[in-house]
């Protein structure tokens, strides 16, 4: 599903791949089966929010090898990754939710660029926003919710689709611990289904009751797998 292979990732000068100037991830080497789950853990500045965008193919090794859902991405036409990326759901810190578009609008983005019909759309949304408890807020706009509203739309948005990789960048830091276990109950039950799921956390609560194989990060180097 997916595999790094002496992964380097830079900005600035260093992103010709020579040198070690503006290396933000040194060799990286994991590999996650198909299936899997595992924790992104780290402190703040290690590195984790470069291996995700590594992951949702924001952008593209500057050294080393990486496949995922089965394609060599550092080797792969813009094509083929504009459709590789409609296989990844993506929960982000900030949202980036579309603020002009209602919250049935937002989550069913994915259904209708997929080209879903219309009617199916209506169910599957319907059904998602009844499942993180915001049945009644689909006309609302992005701006006139609360935080942890709009992190539960955001994770909606980014399951909808059942994607075969779903990457959480925090995705519980906004809401309550109630919330949050929904959540999780979620993800495990699509990790169950055969989605491999990736999360960045610091939440050391949500490792205890949910134990699972941890990536570690350290200045730009991982320090764990397992």
């Amino acid at each position: 599903m997916i595999r790094f292979h002496e992964v380097g990732l830079s900005y600035g000068d260093g992103a010709d791949g020579g040198g070690e100037t503006g290396l933000v991830l040194r060799n990286i080497s994991f590999a996650v089966p198909s299936g899997g789950f595992r924790w992104l853990l780290g402190p703040s500045g290690a590195g984790k929010t470069s291996l995700l965008r590594l992951l949702y193919l924001a952008a593209r090794p500057s050294r080393g090898e990486a496949v995922i859902l089965g394609h060599p991405v550092h080797a792969a036409g813009r094509r083929d990754l504009v459709e590789l990326r409609r296989r990844i759901g993506v929960v982000f810190q900030d949202f980036r939710l579309l603020a002009h578009l209602s919250v049935f609008d937002n989550v069913a983005l994915p259904l209708r660029l997929a080209g879903r019909p219309e009617g199916q759309i209506r169910a599957d949304v319907a059904e998602m926003l009844r499942w993180v408890g915001l049945a009644g807020r689909m006309a609302a706009l992005p701006p006139t919710l609360s935080g942890g509203e709009q992190q539960r739309v955001a994770i909606a948005r980014a399951v909808i689709n059942r994607p075969d990789l779903i990457l959480a960048d925090e995705p519980t830091g906004n809401l309550d611990e109630a919330q949050a276990e929904r959540l999780m109950q979620l993800l495990a039950e699509l990790n169950r289904l055969g989605t491999s799921i990736i999360v960045a956390t610091h939440q050391t609560a949500l490792l205890a009751r949910h134990p699972a194989p941890a990536l570690r990060l350290d200045r730009g180097r991982l320090v764990g797998d397992g």
